[in-house]
């Protein structure tokens, strides 16, 4: 560990930690022995370092996950992997009871610790944390093809699992960027990078990055035939059409689109430290919640629908606020003593500032914008 420390490394992504250390008679899951060596990294990696990171990978349900926190004294930061699947399926059954319900399981952390969150990343899809009835609908909704199968999840990356539909890819980006945690974006799907799903074992989802429409997507100047992978070249996801070059210069582009997500998200404290309160609008349909943290509001209405969706929210408690909706840059109306009424297009979302109606809305720029 200190060899890769000295050599500059932020940190440890801890593979599998509930099976560091193994005892005869046991499952070697989750032992006592296991917490005390993870504290005895984390007390070396804080006297001798700063600003270095320990990251659990736990694929465990998050009461389970939460004991590698410890105290604040073990790993700064673990997975929550059975929320990834609930936002797939939410989507599917266009119903947002998968999120809010795994989200109330979610145990809160030590201050100095924060779950980590994604939708993809170089393995499969895990299917492990969801019942054997819920496997079975994320199979039949997001893996058609038998090759798409692999162990207990599905081999795919996030642009092919939502058929390349650029609504659903921004819906469930702007969910990962405003649910409690630090979002982690796997390379390429910034983009909306393809898969091949007939390479071998997890490799469909780990081909070279899509640089540029150059020679090997701008990845490697090698040999074609020397590449560990071969880059994507199929006509929807190939690199000439799909590559980082491209998506810079084009303003309505899904690279484009995410770093005005991730510019917006960095403006408010209340994203990533926030408090999470769901609401029960009647509509199933629609995800709402809020983030609190000091004086900031955030209010975030997420339509799981491929339908426009009317949706009525009891805000009551705020009246006379203003809603701010930070994306766009436009102020709503005040709200009242009635429910508040919204409409969403299919997949739309909003995030609104709740702003007090004796402060003058702040409106951003497009120097705000950048990153």
């Amino acid at each position: 560990m200190r060899f890769w420390l000295d050599m500059g490394v932020d940190g440890f992504r801890l593979d599998a930690i509930p099976y560091l250390c193994e005892r005869e008679g046991t499952n070697k899951e989750n032992l006592p022995e296991t917490h005390e060596v993870v504290k005895q990294i984390r007390a070396l990696l804080d006297q001798h370092y700063s600003n270095r990171l320990l990251l659990a990978e736990a694929n465990q349900w998050p009461e389970d996950v939460r004991e590698y926190f410890g105290d604040g004294n073990e790993c700064h930061m673990a997975y929550h992997f059975p929320l990834m699947p609930r936002m797939y399926m939410a989507i599917a059954l266009e119903d947002r009871h998968p999120i809010s319900e795994i989200m109330a399981q979610t145990p809160d952390v030590p201050d100095n610790c924060q779950w980590a969150i994604f939708l993809r990343n170089h393995d499969e899809l895990t299917l492990e944390m969801v019942t054997n009835e819920e496997r079975d609908y994320m199979y039949y909704a997001y893996a058609s093809d038998p090759h798409m199968k692999l162990n207990l999840g599905i081999r795919r990356r996030l642009a092919p699992l939502l058929e390349n539909d650029r609504r659903r890819i921004e819906l469930l980006n702007g969910l990962l960027l405003t649910l409690p945690g630090s979002p982690i974006i796997y390379y390429g799907d910034e983009i909306g990078m393809g898969d091949n799903v007939y390479l071998g074992d997890r490799n469909g989802v780990r081909t070279p990055m899509q640089w540029s429409r150059d020679r090997n997507a701008g990845f490697s100047t090698a040999d074609e035939s020397k590449l560990y992978l071969p880059v994507i070249a199929d006509p929807i996801y190939g690199y000439q059409a799909v590559n980082v070059a491209a998506q810079r210069s084009t303003p309505s582009s899904l690279l484009n689109t995410m770093r005005h997500l991730i510019a917006t998200r960095k403006r408010s404290q209340a994203f990533g430290r926030g408090s999470i309160e769901f609401l029960r609008p009647r509509n199933a349909s629609v995800l709402a919640f809020l983030r609190e943290h000091g004086e900031e509001r955030i209010l975030v209405v997420a339509n799981l629908s491929g339908r426009s969706q009317p949706v009525e929210l009891d805000l009551a408690r705020y009246r006379g606020t203003i809603p701010f909706e930070l994306l766009g840059d436009t102020r709503f109306p005040p709200i009242g003593d009635r429910p508040y009424f919204l409409s969403l297009g299919p997949h739309g979302f909003y995030w609104f500032r709740l702003d007090p109606a004796t402060r003058a809305p702040r409106r951003y720029g497009i120097e705000d914008r950048a990153i």
